[in-house]
């Protein structure tokens, strides 16, 4: 019985990492960061190998009074695979912004988040 018991305990020791969520760890841009200079890539940096096709995110320039406006940029995960990257078109203007960025790893769950930046 004590046998069993180390057993299943090392099987799910072992399993727990693949069913884990990937978790943003960073990101540069930092979150909730004031830049002077405007960037012209941001990198989002997380826990868990991510999912190409079904990972990615939006930029919006979000100022009050004003429309959401969705900020163009090409999104790739990164060549290290935790990674995401938007790379600009062109520099941002100053002002507030949203990164909503949404992730999947080897589990196939969707997760979702966001945080704000400033420029200027």
């Amino acid at each position: 019985m004590r046998r069993i018991l180390l057993a299943l305990t090392l099987v799910a020791s072992l399993s727990a990492p693949v069913l884990a969520h990937p978790k943003l760890l960073s990101a540069s841009p930092a979150a909730d960061a004031t830049v002077t200079t405007a960037p012209r890539t941001l990198v989002l940096n997380f826990s868990e190998t991510l999912l190409a096709p079904m990972s990615g995110a939006e930029l919006t320039m979000i100022m009050p009074g004003m429309a959401a406006h969705v900020i163009p940029t090409k999104t790739s995960v990164g060549a290290d695979g935790r990674s995401l990257v938007l790379t600009l078109a062109a520099p941002l203007p100053r002002g507030q912004y949203q990164v909503a960025w949404h992730v999947v790893s080897a589990d196939t769950h969707r997760v979702t988040g966001s945080y704000k930046i400033q420029v200027g």
